[in-house]
């Protein structure tokens, strides 16, 4: 074990109580769902505790910013706060950033938490869509008042707040006007997560308040942005991919590999994991290099 990673404790009961495992085998996969946790007070997600990680990890598995930006942003104007990671979030107070820690389950100890919460559920998400693959955890760290704007993420996903209190107004996954075709195949050819936003997309929105001991099941993809409340925010996000995630994308490349070559491109169902013609042809194809 990594000498300066705290060691963590054995759990004295779930992390997910019962009626939050309830709620979450009658959403998962395709509803978002609020669920109840108790992460709050872990070693782990202290702030001295993270900026120590944090500094400890390769440069390309974090990423901080300013943090007060608007709903809709494209990549390149992201702008920077001009701190190393270890100021970022040693004075996220008072420096209006917001920092995302990603893979942390590179380091033992954050690994074993990973799969502690994930294991509780494991049964649940297999029943559903098989077994959970590439497991992964971020920890997202945010300054009074920010947003992070409006964008979609390619796993299946559960965000557990641990400190301070946000909003996150979710929306529909599969919806074309917010994530248009091509800006799916984008995304999984190596597009930025950001979406256009449109201010006729809010109504569609569910705002969901978080506050320490709460969590969220987001749907594979489903649109979304995040504001913060007047405190300081840490929230553990941990994710899965399974063999309907894997499925889409592959997919969406293949329809990217037929536009550009002037082809039909076919739908993808709500149910990619059944298309197993389309997936074979891809990888065929893949395989070949065309």
């Amino acid at each position: 074990m990594n000498a300066h990673s705290p060691i963590a404790p054995a759990p004295a009961q779930p992390l997910f109580p019962e009626d939050a495992r309830a709620a979450f085998a009658a959403a998962y996969p395709d509803r978002p769902v609020k669920l109840s946790h108790r992460l709050m007070d872990h070693p782990l997600l202290s702030l001295d505790a993270l900026a120590a990680l944090a500094e400890r990890m390769p440069a390309d598995r974090v990423e901080y910013n300013l943090g007060r930006m608007p709903l809709g942003v494209r990549p390149e104007d992201t702008p920077e706060n001009g701190l190393t990671l270890g100021e970022t979030i040693r004075t996220i107070e008072t420096n209006g950033s917001w920092a995302v820690l990603k893979n942390v389950e590179a380091d033992p100890a954050y690994a074993a938490l990973l799969d502690s919460a994930l294991e509780e559920i494991a049964p649940i998400v297999a029943r559903s869509t098989g077994p959970m693959l590439h497991r992964e955890a971020f920890i997202f760290l945010t300054s009074p008042g920010s947003i992070t704007p409006f964008h979609m993420d390619p796993e299946h996903n559960i965000l557990l707040q641990i400190r301070g209190s946000k909003t996150m107004t979710v929306f529909p996954a599969r919806d074309e006007e917010m994530v248009p075709a091509q800006k799916s195949e984008d995304f999984h050819g190596g597009g930025h997560r950001n979406l256009e936003w449109k201010d006729s997309f809010r109504a569609r929105g569910i705002a969901v308040p978080l506050a320490p001991g709460d969590a969220i099941h987001m749907p594979v993809k489903a649109p979304h942005f995040v504001e913060n409340g007047p405190a300081v925010s840490v929230s553990l996000s941990v994710t899965w991919r399974s063999e309907r995630s894997v499925a889409e994308g592959e997919l969406h490349s293949f329809n990217a590999l037929l536009r550009r070559r002037g082809l039909p491109v076919g739908r993808v169902s709500d149910r990619p994991e059944e298309q197993g013609l389309r997936r074979f042809v891809y990888r065929v194809m893949r395989k070949l290099g065309a």
